[in-house]
């Protein structure tokens, strides 16, 4: 969190993000374009390397060209510690109108990418990721069913035994990266979507594991494309303090 506040703190990384919040997946060269009349390159390359040191921007390599993305987990988790409950359906519709008025046409790039550094082993962060024991104390109450063997089903499960979220596992390799289809069953307009990707990565740092999540080949700005956005960060941070304190967050974006 002190990252987080240090890297807040610069007027020049504040415009970087602001940039990217207006139009996610600039290449380098463009977020030069926005300080060029502030620094050299060299400077807004070490701004960059402080934004993705506090895990604000994460970056995704696409053929010659780096792509940046805000990424809104550690906002999210501030504002679990401060903003109050009766706010957060507020917060959420806000982060839903935002993807749906930022439309953009870069088709070939992740178009949902979101990092988090959590306190724990490759071990234990799988198991939280594939055991539908777990699942329910941070995926808003669906408990995952699976085998994790390539072509099966990856379904979350709500308590009332409908699937929640469906799909199939595409990769499986233990404690370092796991990608599935994806399709949103309790929405009717995701429902109709087609199916799209989700890809988690873990990485060891140190005590500590980066797990990034991937979230794309959206068929254009669908309904799934717009309303993932919003739900992706409260689940990262529901594993992350789940992994760090052993207790599931308290945190529901759909209460009143």
């Amino acid at each position: 969190m002190d990252a987080v506040f240090k890297a807040l703190a610069d007027e020049s990384r504040r415009k970087l993000l602001d940039a990217l919040f207006k139009k996610e997946g600039l290449t380098t060269q463009e977020l030069e374009k926005v300080l060029e009349d502030d620094m050299t390159r060299f400077g807004v390359m070490k701004h960059l390397h402080i934004l993705e040191k506090a895990s604000l921007v994460t970056t995704r390599k696409v053929g010659r060209f780096r792509y940046h993305y805000l990424n809104p987990v550690p906002i999210q988790q501030l504002s679990e510690r401060w903003l109050s409950r009766y706010t957060a359906l507020w917060a959420q519709s806000m982060n839903d109108l935002k993807n749906k008025l930022e439309r953009n046409d870069f088709m070939d790039k992740p178009k949902h990418v979101f990092v988090t550094v959590i306190k724990t082993t490759p071990e234990k962060l799988w198991t939280a990721l594939t055991d539908g024991s777990m699942t329910p104390l941070y995926y808003y109450g669906g408990a995952l069913k699976t085998s994790l063997k390539k072509g099966t089903d990856f379904n979350y499960m709500a308590p009332d035994g409908s699937v929640m979220c469906g799909g199939e596992v595409i990769e499986s390799i233990p404690l370092k990266k796991l990608v599935t289809s994806f399709t949103g069953n309790w929405d009717p307009a995701m429902k109709a979507d087609a199916p799209t990707r989700v890809t988690y990565e873990i990485e060891q740092q140190g005590d500590c594991c980066r797990l990034t999540l991937v979230h794309d080949d959206f068929d254009g700005a669908t309904a799934t494309y717009e309303r993932v956005g919003g739900g992706w960060p409260g689940i990262l941070s529901g594993l992350k303090t789940l992994l760090e304190t052993g207790k599931p967050l308290e945190y529901n974006p759909m209460a009143a």
